[in-house]
């Protein structure tokens, strides 16, 4: 057996629907790849679990029209060349029906011509990357507002606080030049410019040079916009350098394992948000996913609830596509959405708009590590 077939299989079993399922039970086949290692791993784990928390009940429900579903998981490592090929080999060698949850702006990029190629749908790609959005990507499905409106946001609620010397650190790719041009549309509506604006290398950051400068500046606060780890590490040397600056970072580093890494200096961290509160007893999304954690005795993060999320649209277009789901009749499934309730929240699909839902809020870490609104 070839080594990408093995560690296939292991993810059917590991990330799959049940530790008990194979592929051999399976009847409806969903391709994913993301950095189950690397810098991203606890978003990446997290975002999955929340989509395995509702799709374990559909299965145990009997799945979808009689057919349940399998979620083959493949690690990407978070390389874009390496999510490209997952999704080659996801795509016409597993055969999968639809593409799901893959993760990372670059790395979805990488993924679209295999997508295009073929013809399979990619729901809910696990990055606000305007470039799924606008313009149109005929096969790419989005369920959760972008990055630019998130920045935007983010900066625009630092200077209604009064906050008005505010550095921008991104890391040098295409998710960081994404979520800068919210952060620009921010700065414009507040009528101001950042102290500081510099770009890092998303695989081996450097910090120091930054640092220094945001120091200097006496910077309020600092928007990062980067990933997992690269955030962790930015934060850790401004404040070495002596900078007490605000942290504040985007829905992509809204997961319990991103508390955790930045250990105690998590507290009072500003993070952006695209779904309602985890703790959000008046939402019926939330209520129901509390309650499907509660039974495998779980709690829900924000990133588990963006999963969650995404497996309710996956299953609503698997429905949708009748007794026996096929690669041409997702996407027309996904289209028929118009103003589908997930639980408070409603997504519409068309031919001209994949966009899917526009929420987003912020969040501070509180003193027990817990995502506050």
């Amino acid at each position: 057996m070839r080594g990408w077939h093995k560690a296939a299989a292991w993810a059917a079993i590991t990330f799959g629907m049940g530790m008990g399922a194979s592929a051999a039970q399976a009847q409806i086949m969903i391709g994913q790849t993301a950095g189950f290692s690397g810098v991203v791993a606890a978003g990446v784990q997290e975002t999955t679990e929340g989509a395995k928390l509702y799709l374990d009940a559909v299965n145990a429900r009997g799945g979808v029209n009689g057919q349940k579903i399998e979620l083959v998981s493949l690690d990407d490592k978070f390389d874009p060349k390496l999510a490209g090929e997952n999704a080659r080999k996801l795509i016409e060698e597993q055969n999968v029906t639809a593409m799901f949850l893959t993760r990372g702006t670059p790395h979805n990029e990488a993924i679209v011509p295999h997508l295009n190629k073929h013809g399979v749908a990619l729901i809910a790609p696990s990055t606000g990357a305007m470039v799924l959005h606008k313009p149109l990507q005929k096969n790419v499905y989005n369920v959760r507002a972008t990055y630019q409106r998130e920045a935007e946001k983010a900066i625009t609620h630092l200077a209604s606080l009064g906050i008005n010397r505010i550095a921008v650190v991104l890391a040098d790719d295409s998710f960081g030049a994404d979520g800068l041009v919210g952060a620009q549309r921010g700065f414009e509506l507040s009528k101001m410019q950042p102290v500081v604006l510099e770009k890092v290398n998303r695989a081996k950051p450097d910090f120091g040079p930054v640092t220094a400068k945001i120091a200097q500046a006496n910077a309020q606060a600092v928007l990062i916009l980067a990933s997992g780890n690269t955030v962790v590490d930015g934060y850790n040397a401004y404040r070495k350098a002596g900078s007490g600056a605000q942290l504040v970072t985007l829905s992509n580093n809204a997961s319990a394992g991103f508390v955790k890494s930045l250990g105690e200096s998590a507290r009072g961290v500003i993070v952006t948000q695209v779904f309602p509160s985890e703790r959000a007893g008046n939402s019926p999304l939330v209520r129901e996913a509390l309650e499907h954690a509660k039974a495998k005795g779980k709690d829900v993060s924000p990133a588990m609830l963006e999963g969650y999320a995404a497996a309710k649209v996956l299953v609503e277009a698997l429905r949708r596509a009748g007794p026996k789901p096929t690669r041409d009749k997702v996407g027309p499934a996904l289209e028929s959405m118009q103003k589908f309730d997930i639980g408070g929240l409603e997504i519409s699909y068309s031919p001209d708009d994949h966009t899917g839902l526009d929420f987003a809020d912020l969040s501070i870490v509180g003193t027990d590590g817990k995502f506050r609104r």
